[in-house]
C-alpha cells in the first residue's frame, strides 16, 4: 500500500478520514493524495473547457487551494508526503480519474451517510465511489484518534468469486492483528442449515492464511440487519464486504448491501471490489 487517496470537501467528516489516512500512511510508509473537486455550474464548466479563466472561478479555485494549504499544515500530517490536487470537475468523475492516473491503492473517505429521498435519487459520492472503484474503499463516519482494528466483521456468501478479493481482506486483517469474524447471514429468503453454512465457511477459510478468525451464523430479517446487529453484539471496529459494482438497471433492481451499509452503519465500512 503506497498511495492513499483522500477526497475532501473540508467538512469535519472529510477530516476524520484524513486523520485515519495519516495513521495508515505512517504504518505503511505511504503517500497521501489529498483531492478537492471544485464543482461548478454548467456554464462555468463550459467556460473552463473552452480555455476561459472567469475571474469568479479563479477566485474560488485560489480560495480552495489556500484551504488545502492550511489543511496540509496540520500536525498529524507531519513527516508524511502529501500531494494536493484541486481540480475544476464534478466530484465523483474527478475522483475516479485521479484513482486511475495515480495508481491509487486505497481510498479513505468520510461520510455522514444519506437517507430517504436523497439516498434513492441522489446517493452520496461515497456510495458512488464504493460502487465503481477497483481498489478497496474505507469509509469513516466519526473521529478515530487511534484507528485500531481488533474485531473485523466480514459478511459474505463465501462463493468462489469472493476468493480473489478475500486475499486483500485476509492480508488487511493479519497486518492489523485483527480477529476476522466471518459471518453468514441467514434470511427468510436465503436460508442455509447450520451444518451447510458452517461447512461452507470452513472450506472457504481453509484456502487462506488468517492468523485469527471466528465464524458466525446469524439469522435476521435481511443481510444488512444481520451484519449491523452482529457488529453491535461483538463491538466490531470495522465492517467489510465485497461489492459487485452493479450499474444501471441491475443496480436499481438488486441494490447493493455494501452501499447501503456505507450509508447506514455507524462503524467504519471497508469494501473490496469483486
Amino acid at each position: 500500500m503506497k498511495r492513499i487517496l483522500v477526497p475532501t470537501d473540508f467538512s469535519k467528516h472529510a477530516e476524520y478520514a484524513l486523520k485515519v489516512a495519516s495513521q495508515f500512511a505512517k504504518k505503511y510508509n505511504a503517500e497521501i493524495y489529498l483531492v478537492h473537486m471544485l464543482e461548478l455550474p454548467h456554464q462555468g464548466n463550459d467556460a473552463v473547457s473552452h480555455g476561459h479563466e472567469i475571474p469568479e472561478i479563479m477566485f474560488f479555485k485560489n480560495a480552495m487551494t489556500a484551504k488545502m494549504d492550511e489543511l496540509m499544515n496540520k500536525d498529524y500530517l507531519d513527516d508524511i508526503e502529501v500531494f494536493q490536487i484541486v481540480k475544476l470537475e464534478h466530484a465523483f468523475e474527478g475522483i475516479m480519474k485521479v484513482i486511475n492516473s495515480h495508481e491509487i491503492d486505497l481510498i479513505i473517505m468520510g461520510s455522514h451517510g444519506a437517507s430517504g429521498v436523497k439516498e434513492m435519487f441522489v446517493g452520496s459520492n461515497a456510495e458512488k465511489v464504493v460502487r465503481n472503484a477497483n481498489v478497496p474503499v474505507l469509509v469513516i463516519k466519526d473521529e478515530k484518534q487511534d484507528f485500531k482494528i481488533d474485531n473485523f466483521v466480514f459478511a459474505s456468501d463465501f462463493s468462489d468469486e469472493i476468493k480473489k478479493p478475500f486475499e486483500s481482506v485476509a492480508r488487511f486483517a493479519n497486518e492489523f492483528g485483527a480477529t476476522l469474524h466471518l459471518v453468514n447471514v441467514n434470511t427468510p429468503n436465503n436460508f442455509r442449515s447450520t451444518r451447510t453454512a458452517q461447512s461452507l465457511m470452513d472450506n472457504f477459510i481453509s484456502e487462506f492464511k488468517v492468523d485469527k478468525y471466528q465464524t458466525h451464523i446469524y439469522n435476521d430479517v435481511n443481510i444488512e440487519a444481520g451484519v449491523l446487529h452482529l457488529s453491535n453484539d461483538i463491538k466490531a471496529d470495522l465492517i467489510g464486504m465485497c461489492t459487485h459494482g452493479r450499474k444501471g438497471l441491475a443496480h436499481f433492481l438488486n441494490g447493493s448491501i455494501s452501499e447501503s451499509l456505507v450509508n447506514h452503519a455507524q462503524r467504519p465500512v471497508m469494501t473490496f471490489k469483486i
